[in-house]
């Protein structure tokens, strides 16, 4: 209930409701298992390293990659900022370029600008065209001036729900020798994802928001480049060998993951794949672009409303604003009506920039949403227009 009603929850593309196997397979852990993994010999902490063990082989099976390609860590913030500075100190140079786009979350902005400011390396950014789409032939330009080394790119838009084409995108980057670096966050919890056939480098995606804990992600790199990267911090478990004179490293994955890890995240993400796994992906994504549809077709009677994010076959995210309305007074009162949805510029100020505006209301759908969830947020949206004007 939210007050005092049912609620509506149309916030998926900030975080996801979860499935009560990953709350029991959290509550398990602590109660029968609850030990810290790599270090004891004894039944307890054996029987933890197995579950965490098996979380990443179910993920790595998932994505269709190798066990030594999945690190863990506590988000796709955190992933970003591990592959910028490794791969950015030990790959980028001063001249270089790190492309990014207009649609970028601040988690894939910032950590590359504050690499590109201490090795002497520059920012591309690639526009976004009226309908929310990538403008390809610029993107496609640039990665053959050669003078790009990275380019980072979300696989779908958090506010627009642009799905950018992965595929065609890295093969291009590949022919010119440009490291592919995926935010995924937004693409996991709505498509079937398989990295042995997108082909990018990089791939990072939150458990928080693919049903699963908050505190704990992923990031798939490819062995080869895995290899002849730096660690990104410093501490126990990610050693070979250490003496004051110097220290040696582990080899991927542990050599990235220093410390004693959410072991109990991980188990809970690995549960949560194992839920994903069994539904329908095209199904879903059928469910919630219908749900998207019904939406689209009643709110775009209302007079002054604006959608943002109109290509076709986009995620199921309507971020929009109402000229008469601010975008923090329909939250409001869809809040009092039991809906819960997004306002504000979403991690995404440059995007905000550029659509000109500072903030529009965001619902995105999930597949539990249902037709008649859709309908109350409808109505509330309404009744909003008519109070506020």
């Amino acid at each position: 209930m939210n007050r005092g009603k049912p609620i509506a929850y149309l916030d998926n593309a900030a975080s996801s409701q979860k499935p009560t196997c990953v709350i029991d397979s959290l509550s398990d852990y602590y109660q029968r298992f609850n030990s810290n993994v790599h270090r004891g010999i004894y039944e307890l902490a054996e029987d933890a390293e197995s579950l965490y063990t098996n979380a990443r082989k179910c993920i790595a099976n998932y994505l269709s990659v190798e066990n030594n390609e999945i690190i863990f860590v506590r988000g796709a913030t955190e992933g970003l900022n591990l592959i910028a500075n490794t791969l950015g100190r030990s790959q980028l140079k001063r001249g270089d370029v790190v492309i990014l786009t207009e649609m970028e979350h601040h988690a894939n902005i910032v950590p590359w600008q504050m690499i590109c400011e201490q090795v002497g390396a520059t920012i591309e950014v690639i526009p976004v065209l009226p309908d929310g789409s990538l403008d390809l032939e610029k993107l496609f330009n640039s990665l053959a001036n050669g003078k790009a080394r990275v380019l980072s790119i979300c696989a779908t838009s958090n506010t627009l729900g642009t799905v950018n084409p992965i595929k065609k995108i890295t093969e291009e980057a590949h022919k010119h020798g440009i490291f592919v670096v995926v935010d995924g966050a937004q693409s996991m919890p709505h498509e079937k994802i398989n990295l042995s056939e997108s082909g990018c480098d990089f791939f990072v995606f939150s458990g928080h928001k693919v049903f699963g804990p908050m505190g704990i992600g992923v990031v798939f790199g490819k062995a080869s480049i895995l290899d002849i990267l730096p660690p990104y911090q410093g501490g126990g478990d990610m050693i070979d060998q250490v003496s004051f004179e110097g220290t040696t490293f582990a080899p991927s994955p542990q050599r990235f993951e220093a410390g004693t890890p959410n072991v109990a995240g991980a188990i809970g993400l690995g549960r949560a794949i194992q839920y994903l796994s069994q539904l329908d992906m095209q199904e879903v994504q059928v469910h919630e672009r219908k749900l998207l549809k019904e939406a689209q077709e009643q709110l775009h009677q209302i007079d002054g409303f604006k959608e943002y994010g109109t290509t076709a076959n986009k995620a199921a995210v309507l971020s929009f604003t109402i000229s008469s309305v601010h975008p923090h007074d329909v939250a409001s009162i869809l809040d009092a009506e039991g809906i819960a949805i997004r306002t504000g510029h979403h991690c995404c100020q440059p995007l905000m920039k550029s659509l000109g505006v500072e903030a529009t209301a965001r619902a995105s759908f999930a597949f539990y949403n249902t037709p008649e969830e859709t309908e109350r947020f409808v109505k509330a949206v309404k009744k909003s227009v008519a109070i506020l004007t």
